[in-house]
């Protein structure tokens, strides 16, 4: 046969695959159904063991892996299905749909907002291009920030969440699930580091370094340069620019954000001094309960995955089902427990969508550890 009859042979086998598909979860839509009115669990871990291993045999050596792939797959999907029909809105299905329901139909430009580290920090920065007009509290640290809120003193709080080479700032992350907040609006900022001193003070003069410990990470390249300089980390690029401004030594530097030098009277000696051009921080705005505003087209999550071959695989495929893009996939090990993980995913979908919905219920309903972290847009 040519190309194009192979071609036309591959639509024939196609065809009668999707046939089949439908009749497959016809017949597993009745057997929901007859699980629910005898009180039969939906998950048959022995049924599944046994269906797998006769349809690897049947597949023999060559295609046995991708079979038992794909029918994986396929027992994920009508497991959901049969947990999912006839069952009423999830809590979680019925908490967001209050949350479009009322929350105003534009984000507010003015606001208190909770913001960590002083002044000319580069939450500040995110925090002016959320809101027009914000009146900022500043906090000592990412746990004030949280406590802020909670204690009524604001409605919203500006912490990062990911930065471009460090990866996810997981102590905020952290922060989200225990405490319950929910991100309601995102931001991306442009991260230039730069050294500046008293005026006065000259490059050869310095002998000591001032900076967040992320910062000082972001330009390891530059400080490796200069290697005689004693390196000490502060709670904010901002609050080192002001350390720097108020101790009166003429021997100390602080790496900060160009804008904190004529805010705290410091002379710029050297600017972009980071290893990487590229390097954005993604601020995120927060509050104690979900707030989704139209436009709404990111939604953030957390979930655990039982430690066992194919289950980020099948899930992968749930979000494949539903034609969902995943903007962020990243996973850190969980404390305490041995080869078990938790997974940061970031999804592109519209909130109104019939997708959005049936996959949010379909986590909340099949895994036991899910947290959903709110549903926003993000400015650039």
């Amino acid at each position: 046969m040519d190309i194009q009859e192979l071609r036309t042979e591959i639509d024939r086998v196609d065809d009668e695959l999707v046939r089949l598909y439908s009749e497959r979860m016809e017949l597993t839509r009745q057997v929901g159904c007859y699980k629910r009115e005898h009180g039969i669990p939906v998950l048959d871990s022995e049924r599944e063991r046994n269906l797998l291993n006769r349809v690897g045999e049947k597949a023999g050596a060559e295609h046995e892996n991708g079979v038992r792939a794909l029918f994986g797959f396929l027992m994920a999907q009508s497991r959901t299905s049969q947990m999912l029909d006839g069952r009423p809105e999830s809590p979680l299905g019925k908490q967001i749909r209050a949350a479009l329901r009322e929350t105003s139909e534009l984000f507010p430009g003015k606001a208190t907002v909770a913001c960590q580290g002083v002044e000319g920090a580069y939450s500040q920065k995110a925090c002016e291009k959320i809101f027009s007009s914000p009146s900022i509290l500043y906090c000592r640290d990412f746990e004030s920030v949280f406590n802020a809120i909670d204690q009524g003193l604001c409605r919203y709080g500006i912490l990062p969440i990911e930065n471009s080479l460090a990866g996810s700032v997981n102590s905020v992350y952290d922060q989200m699930i225990s405490r319950r907040f929910y991100i309601v609006r995102s931001v991306r900022v442009k991260i230039d580091h730069t050294l500046m001193a008293r005026p006065g003070v000259r490059p050869e003069d310095i002998r000591e370094i001032y900076s967040h410990e992320q910062a000082i990470q972001q330009c390891s390249r530059y400080l490796e340069a200069h290697s005689s300089w004693q390196v000490n980390i502060c709670r904010n690029t901002a609050a080192a620019a002001q350390m720097i401004a108020g101790n009166g030594r003429n021997d100390a530097a602080a790496i900060s954000s160009a804008a904190c030098a004529p805010l705290y009277g410091l002379n710029i000696l050297e600017t972009e001094i980071q290893n990487n051009s590229n390097n954005h921080t993604r601020f995120i705005c927060i509050a104690r309960q979900p707030e989704i505003y139209p436009g709404a087209d990111h939604t953030s999550l957390m979930l655990v995955l039982p430690n066992r071959p194919g289950s980020l695989y099948q899930l992968l495929g749930r979000f494949n089902a539903q034609g969902i893009n995943l903007t962020k996939l990243e996973s850190r090990p969980m404390p305490g427990r041995d080869f078990e993980f938790m997974f940061y995913f970031d999804i592109d979908a519209s909130v109104y969508s019939p997708a959005f919905t049936r996959l949010i219920e379909e986590l909340d309903v099949t895994l036991e550890q899910f947290s959903y972290l709110g549903s926003y847009s993000e400015l650039a």
